[in-house]
């Protein structure tokens, strides 16, 4: 018994040193223009992937408010869920976008998943066509001027 608590721990222990000394990959433009054609919209569609779960798990946490009675759930829960909303945009699509947006060396650096939100939350033209244009990204933080 005291060798399988000496390997757990030794397991446990080596698994946080790897983990800490693995370096984080910065996910902004300079790894986007890195990606092939395929590797973008896969990229893209995992990223969908991962928001579609979190909406799953706030669907969740909607019944837990209202089994529990939380106060202002509604209104918390309805905000994140559209923040994770992907506006309807295609794989190929935001692949264009953002391929557009990155070619501005001033939005070099917004992170990957920042980029991705303001796509879906980007303000329709009067045709009700989105437009993703790069002046409306504030180089700050990501955020479109217009839905503030």
């Amino acid at each position: 018994m005291k060798q399988f608590i000496a390997g757990v721990v030794a397991g446990a222990l080596a698994t946080g040193g790897v983990g800490l000394a693995a370096t984080a990959a910065e996910h902004n433009g300079a790894f986007w223009r890195q990606l092939s054609a395929p590797a973008k919209v896969s990229y893209v569609a995992g990223y969908r992937d991962a928001m579609n779960v979190s909406v799953g798990k706030l669907d969740d946490l909607k019944i837990a408010a209202d089994l529990f009675h939380w106060r202002g759930a509604n209104k918390i829960l309805g905000q994140i869920d559209r923040e994770l909303s992907d506006g309807g945009l295609t794989s190929d699509a935001a692949v264009r976008q953002l391929d557009s947006l990155y070619a501005n060396p001033k939005y070099a650096e917004l992170d990957l998943g920042q980029a991705l939100e303001f796509l879906a939350v980007r303000v329709p033209d009067g045709n009700g066509v989105a437009s993703a244009t790069a002046d409306k990204v504030k180089p700050s933080g990501g955020v479109p001027a217009q839905s503030r």
